[in-house]
């Protein structure tokens, strides 16, 4: 290895950002150089974005540019498709299409997960996922967007479809974004005079007979009973068949028609893991020692939702669930296991005792499980925010994400929605169709929505 190694982070989420952001502070100067290779250029603290999508946080202050923390460091913005750890190589394909390889000494590989999909009929062209900022305007436009259709048209079926909403899977991801969006939906009607709470459906699928399977059996059953006291459709033991055409079939014989289908039935391994060279186990993941080292591959580290993360803590053979706690745990382990190993000090395992679970289920409701005490509604809800402001990376977004919770105190949520962010060149290229310069029906789309719209 030379005088000064190179490490390579792939990825810039949880793991990725914390690791880089901790090398800077713990590597002395011209100890090594540490360049991080992510697609999007910042960092999604995931458990904000339910409250992003209900309107109580402004998208962007969910989000942390990588170059404003992390500017002892070389931020690369873009793809990495393959790993070849025998040679110390990553390629990285850049916005634009272009390639390059990328040489390393020490590899960082967290790349995160993807929506874990079914092969279920219909499901790749309705549904949508719950993982990024995207995703989230996306949902907040489609929920105020039907509850506009429903209260303009004639129709009772365009009605009833257009005020179902069925989410598949009862992961954290799936309850509370759910709940916050069931809460900013019942908010908003006081502006639909026409319609009433009774006229939404909420529909929440899951295959396992609890939700939450991340908490205890004590917190699920809490959250259960919560989910349902405010009329929410809950299926235990169930599953999606098919979703053609937004016509929902379930495996209990119900059929429904919906206008929106979220998916977050489980995640896996990103499909980087697959294209590279490094040791993977029987779902995919990365296999790591206890001190998060890959096993099998010298001068490499993996952590996170692709790496299976030992819990010691647990049962033999038990892995850390992929949770936003676990990642940021995981990376300042990770670090500093890094820079001993660098400086021919021993390293120390990755372990972390359950202390307890937090939980929004909209505004000014939650559930919280800490030191074996079941927590309900407000002071939950108030444990929830506490703790993931707490762990939001920089100041700057902290006091961002707390002036908007200041704001949200004295105005009501806005309830307008933004679909043409999706297709903001809709309008002219209607224009330029009249004018005969345009490209005919592209011009006209009906709704202007996208799941990749953004703001």
């Amino acid at each position: 290895m030379p005088p000064c190694p190179r490490i390579l982070v792939v990825g810039g989420g949880a793991v990725g950002m914390n690791v880089a952001l901790r090398l800077q502070r713990r590597l002395r100067p011209g100890e090594a150089e540490v360049t991080v290779v992510d697609t999007t250029g910042y960092l999604t603290y995931q458990p904000f974005l339910p409250e992003a999508a209900a309107g109580s946080l402004e998208p962007r202050h969910v989000v942390v540019p990588l170059r404003r923390v992390l500017r002892r460091s070389r931020v690369v913005t873009g793809t990495v498709t393959a790993i070849r750890h025998a040679d110390r190589v990553a390629h990285v394909e850049l916005p634009d299409g272009e390639g390059f390889d990328l040489s390393y000494d020490v590899l960082v590989c967290c790349p995160g997960s993807v929506a874990r999909a079914l092969a279920i009929p219909g499901l790749g062209e309705v549904g949508i996922g719950f993982k990024t900022v995207a995703e989230a305007i996306y949902l907040r436009n489609r929920v105020l967007r039907r509850l506009e259709l429903a209260a303009s048209t004639p129709d009772p079926a365009t009605r009833a479809r257009a005020l179902t909403f069925v989410f598949v899977g009862g992961g954290y991801a799936g309850i509370e974004a759910l709940a916050e969006l069931e809460s900013m939906a019942r908010d908003a009607l006081r502006f639909f005079p026409g319609l009433d709470r009774r006229d939404l459906r909420w529909v929440l699928v899951e295959a396992t007979d609890r939700i939450l399977p991340e908490v205890s059996a004590g917190l699920g059953r809490s959250t259960l009973e919560q989910l349902r006291r405010r009329g929410i459709d809950v299926r235990l033991g169930t599953r999606l068949r098919s979703a053609v055409g937004g016509h929902v079939v379930l495996d209990d014989g119900t059929e429904l028609d919906a206008d929106t289908l979220v998916w977050t039935a489980g995640v896996r391994a990103h499909p980087l893991v697959e294209r590279s060279d490094l040791p993977r186990d029987e779902r995919g993941r990365i296999r790591v020692a206890a001190d998060l080292a890959i096993d099998g591959a010298d001068d490499a580290w993996a952590a996170g939702d692709s790496a299976a993360v030992p819990d010691l803590t647990g049962p033999p053979g038990a892995t850390c669930a992929p949770s936003a706690q676990h990642a940021v745990r995981q990376a300042v382990r990770l670090a500093d296991n890094l820079v001993a190993s660098l400086r021919g000090e021993p390293t120390v395992p990755y372990r972390h005792a359950y202390v307890g679970s937090v939980a929004s289920l909209g505004l000014y409701r939650g559930a919280a499980e800490l030191y074996g005490v079941r927590i309900r509604g407000f002071p939950a809800w108030w444990l929830h925010r506490t703790y993931h402001l707490a762990r939001l990376p920089t100041w700057n977004r902290r006091l961002r994400v707390i002036a908007d919770w200041t704001l949200a105190l004295l105005f009501r949520r806005e309830i307008v929605s933004l679909g043409e962010f999706a297709n903001p060149r809709r309008d002219f290229r209607l224009a330029a169709e009249l004018a005969g310069t345009g490209d005919g029906p592209a011009a006209r789309d009906p709704q202007g929505e996208s799941p990749t719209a953004t703001t």
